[in-house]
């Protein structure tokens, strides 16, 4: 599948948008400088993202890159200035795009796809441990190189490697910053399909389809709550159980979930 930009990227790179049926396609757009994040992007990437979630005909997002590659990584030049300063890269208010609960900021309600294709370092790992599924070119390389910068990685990396492919492992990876390939990605529960580089975006796009069929409400609330269980315990999962139930019960899509079982018929949910 190849998709192209509704425009020509500025220097500092861009995030483009395009909407397919229920399914917001977000492109990482620099592809001269293989899509080396700038403050910019990573703005841009927010309010795609806060797109994504208050649009409400919008069911599921697909994180993509246009070029050869996924990301080199952080820009540093254009960044070392907020970083030193401490600075916000992306306004408060907005959904935060590796979604980690960081203080100031919405967490994302919808899940996302990444495909991820030829190099993906530092803040492309974290940008797709950050997503709900992950599909990766066959020749794909990974690095999460911030140790060799002088950097600690500080978007997700410390969190999720460990909690994908355990403690040892993520400290082989994050302590050296050597690279690794897509099958161990995949064997490293980073990755969950590896396909040939020319079908990643096209296998992504079929996993959305999939996924933007069910019912919308059900859809989001099962994805925060085994996020839940994985961050705070099954027992803090366990108890919205009865809360989230009542929701669910109430909707629309419920009904039409019931009628259509009666019927034998494929459901159409309507998102409320």
């Amino acid at each position: 599948m190849q998709l192209q930009p509704t425009r020509t990227p500025p220097a500092e790179g861009c995030i483009d948008t395009q909407v397919v049926g229920n399914i917001l396609l977000i492109g990482i757009n620099r592809p001269a400088k293989r899509n080396g994040w700038t403050p910019t992007m990573f703005r841009q990437l927010a309010e795609a993202y806060t797109r994504l979630d208050d649009e409400p005909e919008l069911r599921i997002g697909v994180l993509h890159a246009f070029g050869e590659h996924f990301t080199a990584g952080l820009d540093m030049p254009s960044i070392q200035a907020h970083l030193e300063r401490g600075e916000k890269v992306v306004p408060e208010g907005l959904v935060e795009p590796h979604d980690f609960g960081k203080p100031g900021y919405r967490r994302r309600t919808k899940p996302v796809v990444a495909a991820v294709k030829g190099i993906c370092f530092t803040v492309g790992i974290e940008l797709m441990l950050g997503a709900d599924i992950v599909v990766a070119g066959e020749d794909c390389r990974f690095s999460q190189k911030e140790v060799q910068r002088g950097l600690m990685a500080g978007a997700g990396a410390t969190l999720r490697m460990s909690q994908r492919a355990g403690l040892g492992n993520a400290m082989m990876l994050l302590l050296t910053g050597d690279d690794f390939d897509a099958p161990t990605a995949y064997r490293l529960n980073f990755v969950q399909k590896l396909v040939p580089n020319a079908d990643v975006l096209k296998e992504a796009m079929a996993i959305a389809e999939r996924i933007a069929e069910q019912a919308p409400l059900a859809v989001q609330a099962t994805r925060l709550n085994t996020i839940k269980a994985v961050e705070e315990g099954p027992a803090a999962a366990v108890a919205d159980f009865p809360a989230i139930s009542q929701r669910i019960f109430a909707s629309e899509d419920w009904a039409e979930g019931v009628r259509s079982f009666v019927e034998k018929r494929k459901a159409v949910f309507k998102g409320r």
